[in-house]
């Protein structure tokens, strides 16, 4: 069984930075994705990083040059750094995992999600 447990979320003042975390155990496949998503009150889930087994990663327009996705596969951790944040940037973040493939942003791509880490960005 995959569990995923973010972390390093929490209140900032536009234009700060956040780093979040995703400690990750259990087995997945070898050419696994993984992605960050997030969900504002009222609003659909939204994909906006994700990075294959090779590192590559592919952003949203809404977040593409402010955060970047990274992972330590040895310690099995996937990370966001989040610059110049938004008060927009306001929502849960979850961090899931894939079984690979095409490493989409769709959340139907992904069947193991984490229970999420709040960010608040305040003006």
């Amino acid at each position: 069984q995959v569990q995923l447990v973010e972390s390093g979320g929490g209140s900032v003042q536009a234009g700060g930075s956040l780093r979040l975390s995703c400690g990750t155990s259990g087995s997945m496949s070898s050419r696994r994705c993984m992605g960050w998503f997030r969900q504002a009150p009222g609003k659909e889930r939204e994909g906006i990083a994700s990075i294959d087994h090779d590192g590559l990663g592919s952003y949203a327009a809404s977040v593409k040059g402010r955060f970047t996705i990274s992972q330590d596969n040895a310690k099995k951790t996937l990370y966001l750094q989040m610059n110049s944040l938004k008060p927009e940037d306001t929502a849960m973040y979850y961090c899931a995992a894939g079984p690979g493939g095409a490493c989409l942003r769709s959340p139907v791509y992904y069947n193991y999600w984490g229970q999420g880490t709040q960010v608040t960005v305040f003006s």
